[in-house]
């Protein structure tokens, strides 16, 4: 019996652990031109998912990635 409640136990820590590695990080900032006027309406994507925002009026954006996972910056004129 103690074997198998240190056994779930140990499961359980585990499951923890990962969860708390697995937990997106909130990512602000602001897009502006080489001249450091601000970009409204430029996209910004999480490479290889459907994760993505846009920039406001003021060339500001937040989104939420995962450590490692990369922003993909999309601006048409």
């Amino acid at each position: 019996m103690r074997a198998k409640q240190k056994g779930l136990l140990t499961l359980f820590l585990a499951l923890i652990v990962q969860i708390s590695f697995a937990q997106d990080k909130s990512i602000t900032g602001a897009v502006s031109d080489q001249d450091g006027l601000p970009l409204p309406g430029v996209n910004i994507v999480v490479q290889g998912t459907t994760n993505g925002t846009q920039t406001d009026f003021d060339g500001n954006y937040a989104i939420s990635a995962g450590e490692g996972q990369k922003l993909v910056f999309l601006h048409r004129v």
